[in-house]
């Protein structure tokens, strides 16, 4: 389903809305607006639906990055916080960096003037605004059948460059990478007719072996090479360069992904070089220690590029590197095959686990230290319950999050399971706002959600539907599970494998059609039940292992319920609430944890550490966490002033030393979570004059 345009009727403008990433960009006008339908083929960069208005002006509601271009692509000029900028008449296309893509184009003069919430372009006179838009939404375009044989496998994940929409450097764009073909068991292979494989001169050699081809995964789609039989692993062009995969001192996994990190991160600085003429921090800091000429390795191609970028030493540019998104720990089950291409949709680092490995002991519980817990203990039901009691630990933890995918419990990773991807493409589009459900069935819980405080939906750019139910019956709560919502924070007891309402229990596998998107179960041993929410339709939440205190369960819930709000994935909240001890590895996630319920305002969602220097100014150190539409290989500027540069996204990006004022300002921009000399808070929460 394409984007549409919407006249808004409380206040000239229109929104842009994303029917099925269920995003939303409302842009003011100086009056009201008629749209009107146009080509999709007037903005040089693909639109998926384009519309036409007449307007002296328009107004975002926050700030973003505006590239501003000729109608062939070349930058003009760029614009962000705190710009001014005329330009004269002339035909221009300005490139949004908004929630959804979006791409303005007029003729005629042009002012672009914003503060630090607020950007107007003002045309001077009645003009006519062609508005183009493209869903960061992608999806299989097709399904590969294929056996368990390992060759057959090979083959499989060979299709997944043919989702590539460029072979050039600037597939390290998220929005140029689609989402690689599905794969489901069949009795013999078949590719589709439709999947063309690019041709890129590459090919991974590898041992037909699945605990080979699976880590291979994510760097042959990067690539778009072909996986082949061979006794040694090693990466090959067709220029006769051949790159060694087993490392002596990395190993292959490590190889593996040192080769991936260094492939993105260099094709990431050599496309400065094209459309994205820009000031990259990583390019500033690493060109005087690689000898590199950026400018002609843009026009050679991909075989040629990645011979010359494997020829600079990691320890060149390693510790400028983004910190990865997700590691995933995936065990030797061909079973697990069905969901690789959704890991490899996120450039998932990939390492192997043998099924036979050791258990881990059950996390520890927390000490009571209130009157009560949310539940007991949850009850064995035979094989139905028989991953219970059986924990494992991922293997990996050099990037920001983890995952597992196989037979297990784990400890401290989202617990991957194929039928939450299935539903995830499977749910049906939106143009209305975000449904929150918030249901307590405790009285003495009340306090995690208080309806004067705006815990959810405090947005001015987003539409909020809150429901709140108390105290439900058995036959309400799955009333509520299967009616459409996009998140559950359920707050209650838990008990026997069921959840505790007021006239008994539900166990959510009798529940067919569960028709909620994510959820947070905060009460006790909340696993099971959000398992069997997962195979009955929902895409992802996160749910407890073993007992939870009320008061911490309270502070636990409403931390999470805001760093959701903020747009934050379910997966990145959890592990910033685990980094801060808010959280143990009690809590965990299960189903797709990539997904987010809102979108954040400025992209990417970014957690501050705040250290106290001198008395009169701050080091302020900021940790970015990618999204599915804002991933690996995306950009990332901080709005505080003076800085001119963009970073890539993932991690930590430089500590700045900051002025109160500036300090200030910045924090004002939107509500963000902090953590100040060691303590974690909210910039909104924040008494700046006892700083």
């Amino acid at each position: 389903m394409k984007p549409i345009f919407r006249s808004d009727t409380d206040h000239p403008g229109i929104t842009v809305i994303d029917p099925i990433q269920r995003r939303q960009f409302p842009i003011r006008t100086s009056e009201p607006v008629h749209p009107v339908s146009i080509d999709t083929d007037q903005f040089y960069f693909p639109v998926d639906n384009a519309t036409e208005i007449v307007t002296t002006n328009l107004v975002l509601p926050h700030t973003v990055i505006a590239h501003v271009r000729t109608v062939n692509g070349d930058v003009l000029t760029k614009a962000e916080d705190f710009a001014y900028e005329q330009l004269p008449e002339g035909e221009y296309v300005i490139e949004l960096n908004a929630p959804i893509g979006i791409y303005l184009r007029v003729t005629g003069n042009l002012t672009i003037a914003s503060s630090a919430n607020r950007m107007e372009f003002d045309f001077g006179t009645k003009t006519r605004v062609k508005i183009g838009a493209r869903s960061y939404h992608e999806q299989p375009g097709t399904t590969v059948t294929t056996t368990t044989e390992p060759r057959d496998v090979m083959t499989a994940i060979s299709t997944f460059g043919s989702a590539l929409k460029t072979l050039s450097c600037e597939r390290s764009l998220p929005s140029l990478r689609g989402h690689p073909p599905k794969i489901e068991f069949g009795d013999q292979l078949r590719v589709p007719d439709e999947v063309s494989l690019p041709d890129t001169g590459v090919r991974i050699e590898l041992p037909p072996e699945l605990s080979m081809i699976y880590p291979a995964s994510s760097l042959a789609y990067y690539l778009g090479a072909d996986i082949v039989p061979s006794d040694d692993p090693k990466l090959v062009t067709d220029r006769g360069f051949v790159h060694p995969l087993d490392h002596s001192g990395r190993g292959f996994e490590g190889e593996i992904e040192r080769v991936l990190k260094q492939l993105l991160f260099l094709d990431c600085v050599t496309r400065t070089e094209g459309f994205y003429r820009i000031p990259l921090h990583e390019r500033q800091v690493i060109e005087p220690y690689v000898d590199l000429s950026f400018n002609e390795l843009y026009e050679r191609d991909l075989s040629e590029q990645l011979e010359t970028y494997l020829s600079v030493p990691y320890g060149a540019i390693r510790k400028h590197t983004p910190t990865w998104l997700l590691s995933t720990t995936v065990t030797d089950d061909a079973a697990n095959l069905e969901a690789i291409p959704y890991l490899v949709n996120n450039l998932s680092i990939i390492s192997m686990k043998c099924e036979k490995s050791r258990r881990e002991p059950m996390p520890e519980t927390p000490k009571p230290i209130d009157s009560f817990f949310r539940g007991t203990s949850a009850k064995q039901r035979g094989q139905k319950r028989e991953e219970a009691g059986s924990y494992v630990a991922s293997s990996r933890a050099n990037s920001l999050e983890q995952a597992w995918l196989g037979r297990g419990m784990p400890i401290g990773a989202n617990k991957i399971i194929k039928k939450a991807f299935e539903n995830k493409l499977e749910r049906s589009s939106s143009t209305e706002g975000i449904d929150i459900t918030v249901i307590c069935n405790e009285s003495e819980m009340s306090p995690e959600y208080d309806a004067g405080d705006n815990l959810y939906g405090k947005r001015d750019e987003l539409e909020f539907d809150i429901d709140v139910h108390r105290n439900l019956s058995v036959d309400e709560l799955e009333s509520v599970l299967t009616s459409p919502t996009d998140f559950v924070h359920y707050i209650g007891h838990i008990k026997d494998g069921e959840f505790i309402c007021s006239d008994g229990g539900l166990d959510a596998e009798s529940v067919d059609d569960v028709a909620v998107d994510t959820f947070l179960l905060n009460g006790c041993r909340s696993y099971e039940q959000g398992v069997e929410l997962i195979n009955s339709g929902s895409i992802g939440g996160i749910v407890t292992y073993s007992e939870i205190a009320n008061k911490s369960a309270i502070k636990i819930g409403r931390t999470i319920a805001r760093l959701l709000n903020r747009g934050f994935s379910l997966r990145s909240a959890l592990t910033i609430a685990r980094d801060q001890q808010i959280v143990g590895n009690q809590y965990i996630v299960v189903g797709d944890g990539s997904i987010e319920i809102a979108q954040s305002e400025s992209g990417t969602p970014v957690l501050c550490l705040l250290a106290t220097n001198d008395g009169e100014r701050y080091d302020l150190q900021l940790t970015t966490y990618p999204t599915v539409d804002s991933g690996m290989g995306s950009l990332f500027t901080p709005f505080i002033s003076d800085t001119e540069e963009y970073y890539l996204s993932g991690g930590d990006i430089e500590t700045f030393r900051v002025e109160k004022d500036t300090l200030t300002r910045f924090l004002s921009l939107e509500q963000i979570p902090l953590v100040v000399d060691g303590e974690f808070t909210w910039s909104t929460d924040l008494n700046f004059e006892t700083l």
